[in-house]
């Protein structure tokens, strides 16, 4: 169940008429739910989260106009090639409402290509004293 609203994300962001926001939406919900925990926050920083990260996912396809000109007709568009939240406005505030870190990590780990742990093996004989 997502906790905000196209009329909240609307509010942040212009959107395109007729384009409905709930794709958007799902998947900020989505990532919201499993990144940033019910425990850390209040249903009204969940929402809050939400909604900054659907407009960050709804300029995936509609990117913003980073500058315009009226004449002769000229308009350039925010764009940065980068896997990150940081790709947008929205999506830096998304992690930076997520003070907890959740969407950060994983921010960074989808820039690194995916998640990677460390261990570390013994390959000595157990039996094996060490003595000074």
């Amino acid at each position: 169940m997502t906790r905000t609203t196209s009329v909240s994300v609307g509010g942040i962001i212009e959107v395109d008429m007729g384009v409905s926001l709930a794709p958007f939406i799902e998947t900020a919900s989505a990532l919201v739910t499993e990144y940033c925990s019910e425990d850390d926050y209040d249903a009204t920083r969940l929402e809050l989260i939400e909604r900054w990260l659907a407009a960050h996912f709804y300029t995936v396809r509609d990117m913003r106009a980073e500058s315009e000109k009226a004449g002769p007709t000229s308009e350039k568009k925010q764009s940065k090639v980068d896997l990150g939240f940081d790709t947008s406005h929205y999506g830096q505030t998304a992690m930076r409402l997520d003070s907890r870190g959740g969407l950060a990590r994983l921010n960074e780990q989808t820039k690194r290509g995916g998640e990677r742990s460390t261990s570390v093996t013994w390959l000595g004989d157990e039996d094996a004293i060490i003595e000074d």
